[in-house]
């Protein structure tokens, strides 16, 4: 039983939203492999990595109103003060920004970065730039989500990298958000923007990995006390 358990632990379930890729690669897999042994083998490796991609693991969240939770897996790419994108109607003045870059090996599975209520959900077509450079925020394809606060609205934005095609967010408006609860996917490399408003302090540093659901972001106090946490 305590094998079973270890295996059982150790194996990261994927979401559903990668049931139908992983599903493709398999069948690939088994025509390759009829037409040429060896490319089986070759398409099993590929499946095996977009399952990887796909995975969807629990994540133990701070539950803590005055913190901002990373909402993606990645590395720490910007930390300025934005205007934030005309459609989350945030206001013309510049709020700070925090983003995370995610690539193709990280878990793309984004996770709401404060508690509060869903005010907007705001899509804008566009380009598939490199999600990395700082001109994606305004060229790239995005979703962005408004999430009124205890310390205000604030904005949270997916945008679409060079590889990826599809933006998920199973989120809607007037609905209220744990921090770390899920709210949406990006298929294939990515960024997710968080803009705060005044208050807020980094707490992490460029290049830093973070941890969805996990990783403190920013806070808005300090001097704390103990932490609790909530498992999902």
């Amino acid at each position: 039983m305590s094998l079973f358990n270890t295996v059982r632990n150790t194996i990261v379930p994927v979401h559903k939203e990668g049931y139908p890729f992983v599903a493709a690669f398999f069948v690939a897999s088994l025509v390759l492999g009829w037409i040429f042994k060896p490319l089986f083998w070759i398409g099993m490796i590929f499946t095996l990595w977009c399952a990887y991609f796909f995975r969807d693991p629990e994540r133990v969240t701070p539950q803590d109103d005055d913190l901002v939770i990373s909402p993606a897996d990645g590395k720490v790419s910007a930390i300025q003060m934005v205007t934030p994108p005309a459609e989350l109607n945030l206001g013309s003045e510049p709020m700070l920004r925090i983003s995370v870059f995610m690539n193709v090996f990280n878990c793309h599975v984004n996770r709401a970065p404060m508690r509060g209520r869903i005010v907007s959900i705001n899509y804008r077509s566009g380009s598939f730039v490199n999600a990395e450079l700082d001109k994606a925020s305004e060229d790239n394809e995005r979703n962005g989500l408004v999430i009124e606060t205890g310390h205000g609205q604030i904005g949270v934005v997916q945008i679409a990298g060079l590889v990826a095609r599809r933006i998920l967010c199973w989120a809607n408006p007037n609905e209220p958000v744990d921090a770390g609860e899920r709210f949406g996917l990006i298929r294939f490399g990515s960024r997710l923007d968080v803009f705060l408003p005044a208050g807020a302090a980094p707490r992490v540093s460029l290049g830093q990995t973070a941890v969805a659901g996990e990783t403190v972001i920013a806070e808005f106090a300090s001097a704390k006390g103990p932490i609790i946490s909530r498992r999902s």
